[in-house]
């Protein structure tokens, strides 16, 4: 299924353009990260998706949450089929643009960066940085991820939580370090005084990390 979106294009577009996919968090929508595009490179394609499914007070997921029960954070058929729907979304938005020489990048927010660290994990010959905010990589979702360091040496992760995060604990986003660690991927962790969100320190991090 190929997902709804909204797109910044550049000037001009070539076979070498950069490409950034944004990936938002549950219960919200594509204008939500897409405010990210007034500081990032004037010449990347900036694209932000929305999630299929609908939730209360207009917004969208990528999958239904149980948040009384911590064993059902992630309904795991609905993600793999939203993993489906961004990648195929993700190669033909690719394919359409003509970007054969051109990176790729990936920033996903709280349950969009849960499926980021799957997505890059994953197929990580198509991806160059990857940013997770306020999320954690989801065991459930990384049982087929590539081991090869060699397949992942392309890959830079960036990684910021907040201290005080009620929604997904601190505790969970430290994971990341381990399994990235293990993996020999190269990544920066940064924990921020905040709560589930992305402080403007964490913000200047983020666009400093996009601007290499």
């Amino acid at each position: 299924m190929n997902l709804d979106y909204i797109v910044r294009e550049p000037e001009h577009i070539t076979s070498a353009t950069t490409i950034l996919f944004l990936l938002h968090g549950y219960g919200s929508n594509e204008q939500d990260l897409f405010s990210f595009r007034e500081t990032l490179p004037a010449d990347w394609i900036i694209v932000s998706f929305r999630a299929p499914k609908t939730t209360q007070f207009e917004g969208y997921s990528w999958y239904d949450i149980d948040f009384n029960d911590p064993e059902r954070f992630v309904e795991v058929q609905q993600a793999n089929e939203s993993l489906n729907s961004i990648l195929e979304s993700i190669l033909g938005i690719v394919n359409r643009y003509g970007i054969t020489e051109g990176k790729t990048h990936l920033c996903g927010f709280s349950q969009g960066g849960i499926l980021c660290y799957a997505l890059a994990l994953k197929y990580p010959e198509m991806f160059n940085l990857v940013a997770c905010l306020s999320s954690y990589p989801e065991e459930k979702l990384l049982h087929d991820i590539v081991k090869d360091k060699k397949k992942l040496e392309k890959l830079r992760f960036f990684i910021s939580h907040g201290t005080d995060d009620a929604v997904i604990p601190l505790e969970w986003g430290r994971k990341a370090a381990d399994l990235l660690y293990d993996l020999g991927c190269y990544f920066s962790f940064r924990e921020y005084m905040s709560g589930h969100g992305v402080n403007q320190k964490n913000y200047m991090d983020l666009m400093d990390f996009f601007s290499k």
